[in-house]
C-alpha cells in the first residue's frame, strides 16, 4: 500500500540549466509511505536484520533567490524500517521555521550559500542569511531522530517511526542560542553520549558541547580560535574529542565588508585540538599539521599515547578555476568535484605525552563519505566502508571497504546510471564480528526513474547487492545517512522499530 501523506507544491521553474536541480538531483514534492507489496524485491530481505536506516538531503522545494547550491535545500529524510523480513518506507521533510514560513508564503525567502548578500531577513547559521534547512545529517539519540545542517542549525528533532518534526530540541536548543548545532555530532553506541561543535562568525568562535543518554545537555564550553573559521567534522575516541581548526576559512577582510570569499590559507597549518570528552578550553592539546581541508572523517580512536583520526583528506580544496567562465555552473561542478579537490584516506596519529603529529596516506584512489561499525566508532576498528564518486560530478557510483588490517580492499561499482547513498554497516542480530552484518544504500537509479533501498553481504561487498527494494517514485541523491538498530529505537521501554 502506498499512501500519500502531502504534496510539497514545488514552485521550481523548469527546464532550469543547474545540474543540482535535475537528473539525479532532481528533487521531490511528494511525501508518502509504501510497504508490502508497493515494494517489488529482488532478492531476499534478510529477517535477521532489524532496525532504521535514514539518510538526510537537500530537497528544494521553492524557486531559489539567486544560485542555488546543492547544500542549500529543505532538509528531506527517507528511511527504511526493515523487521523479521518486512520493510516499510517513508520520506518526510523536516517542517523547520524557515520551511513553514516559506510553504506559507508559496515561495522562497531566503537566498542559499553562493550569494547570502540577497537575504532580506535575518537568518540561521554560522554565516547568518541562509534559512535553517538541517538537510546534512542524521543521527539517532535518545530515542528521536536529531539533523543538522553544515553552516550550524538548530537542532530539530523528528519521530523515529513517522519522521514526523517535532521541533528544536526541547532541552537544551534554547541554550545554544543562534549558534545552534553543526552537523557531523557523535554517537557513542557504547555510552549513549552525543558530542557536538557549532562555530560561529563572532568569538568565541567554536563551542564544544556533550548531551548524556536521557537527553541533558551536561556540558558546553567556549573553544579558543585564532579567528571565525569553517570547520566540517569533528573526531571522537573513547575518552577524548578532536576539533577541526583548518587553514580553509573566509578572507578575514572580506568578512568585515560582510564579503564571504573562502580561501585555502597554504601557509597556515591545520590544527588539531584534543580535548578530554568532559574537558574546558584549557584541557585542549593542540597538534599542528600539514595544510589541508577535510569534510568526512572514518573513526578515532587511542592507541597508548596516541589518538589516531582517519579520514578524508582534501589536498586541493580551492582548486584552480582561471580557465573556466564565470557564468554557469562549470566553477561550481569543479569545486564539488572529489577528483579534482583530491579526497584520498588518511591517517593522523597526535601523541599526547610528546606533542608530536605524524601523518601517512592510506590509499590513493578517491573516496570519501566513509562509515563503519557503530559499536566501533571511537574505538579500535578494522573496517571502513566508503563511496566512490564519479569524475566530474557530485555522485557517487560505487563503494569501497577497507581492512585496515591487512591492507587489503573490496570494491563494487555500480551500472551507469545508478547512483548510491552514503552506506552505513548494519549488523545482523547477534552479530560474532565487526564486519558480520550488511551495507545499505539507497539507489538513485536514473534509468528506472525509481528509487531503491540496496543491501550488500558487508563481508563481501565486491560480489554485489543481495537485495534491492524497489520504491514507487525517484529518491534523489543526498547527504548523510545512519543505521539505528532496533536497540536505538526506543522510549519510555517502548519499541519504535517497525
Amino acid at each position: 500500500m502506498t499512501d500519500i501523506f502531502a504534496h510539497g507544491h514545488s514552485t521550481l521553474k523548469y527546464p532550469n540549466d543547474n545540474p543540482y536541480l535535475n537528473g539525479p538531483h532532481k528533487p521531490i514534492d511528494l511525501e508518502y509511505t509504501a510497504k508490502g507489496p508497493d515494494l517489488e524485491v529482488i532478492g531476499d530481505i534478510p529477517k535477521d536484520l532489524q532496525g532504521m536506516y535514514v539518510r538526510n538531503g537537500h530537497n528544494q522545494i521553492h524557486e531559489p533567490i539567486g544560485r542555488y547550491h546543492p547544500f542549500d535545500g529543505d532538509g528531506m529524510l527517507h528511511a527504511v524500517w526493515f523487521n523479521e523480513g518486512k520493510v516499510e518506507y517513508r520520506n518526510r521533510f523536516t517542517m523547520t521555521t524557515g520551511l513553514m514560513a516559506e510553504r506559507a508564503a508559496g515561495k522562497s525567502l531566503w537566498p542559499g550559500m553562493i550569494e547570502p548578500r540577497k537575504a532580506t531577513r535575518r537568518g540561521w547559521g554560522s554565516i547568518g542569511h541562509m534559512k535553517d534547512n538541517t538537510g546534512t545529517d542524521v543521527i539517532v539519540h535518545s530515542g528521536k531522530i536529531i539533523v543538522a545542517m553544515s553552516q550550524c542549525s538548530e537542532p530539530y528533532r523528528l519521530d523515529t517511526q513517522t519522521l514526523e518534526t517535532l521541533g528544536p530540541d526541547e532541552n537544551w536548543a534554547r541554550i545554544l542560542g543562534d549558534r545552534g548545532i553543526c552537523s557531523h555530532f557523535k554517537v557513542d553506541e557504547v555510552t549513549g553520549h552525543m558530542m557536538f561543535f557549532n562555530f560561529s562568525e563572532k568569538p568565541p568562535y567554536m563551542h564544544y558541547g556533550v548531551v548524556d543518554p536521557d537527553n541533558n545537555l551536561v556540558h558546553y564550553v567556549p573553544i579558543d580560535l585564532p579567528g571565525p573559521r569553517f570547520p566540517h567534522d569533528m573526531g571522537m575516541s573513547e575518552n577524548y574529542c578532536v576539533l577541526h581548526d583548518l587553514p580553509l576559512f573566509f578572507d578575514p577582510e572580506r568578512l568585515k565588508k560582510g564579503q564571504h570569499r573562502l580561501g585555502f590559507h597554504r601557509d597556515v597549518p591545520s590544527r588539531f585540538g584534543v580535548i578530554p570528552r568532559f574537558g574546558t578550553n584549557e584541557d585542549v592539546k593542540w597538534f599542528e599539521a600539514e595544510p589541508c581541508y577535510m569534510l568526512h572523517l572514518s573513526n578515532t580512536y587511542e592507541d597508548g599515547d596516541e589518538v589516531i583520526m582517519d579520514g578524508c583528506i582534501i589536498a586541493d580544496p580551492i582548486p584552480d578555476m582561471s580557465d573556466l567562465p564565470k557564468d554557469g555552473y562549470e566553477r561550481l561542478n569543479r569545486m564539488l568535484d572529489m577528483h579534482t579537490t583530491k579526497v584520498t584516506m588518511h591517517r593522523w596519529r597526535f601523541n599526547l605525552r610528546t606533542g608530536e603529529t605524524k601523518e601517512e596516506r592510506l590509499d590513493d584512489e578517491i573516496t570519501e563519505f566513509p562509515m563503519v561499525n557503530g559499536m566501533h566508532n571511537g574505538r579500535g576498528y578494522r573496517y571502513s566502508y566508503n563511496a566512490l564518486p564519479q569524475p566530474g560530478s557530485w555522485l557517487l557510483d560505487g563503494l569501497k571497504k577497507y581492512d585496515l588490517k591487512t591492507g587489503q580492499t573490496q570494491k563494487f561499482m555500480m551500472p551507469k546510471g545508478e547512483f548510491v547513498s552514503e552506506a552505513p554497516f548494519a549488523p545482523r542480530i547477534n552479530s560474532k564480528g565487526e564486519d558480520d552484518g550488511y551495507v545499505v544504500t539507497f539507489v538513485t537509479n536514473v534509468n528506472s526513474g525509481k528509487g531503491e533501498c540496496v543491501l550488500f553481504d558487508a563481508a563481501n561487498i565486491d560480489k554485489g547487492p543481495i537485495c534491492r527494494i524497489i520504491m514507487p517514485y525517484h529518491i534523489p541523491t543526498g547527504a548523510h545517512a545512519f543505521w539505528a538498530g532496533a536497540h536505538m529505537l526506543y522510549e519510555n521501554g517502548v519499541s519504535l522499530a517497525s
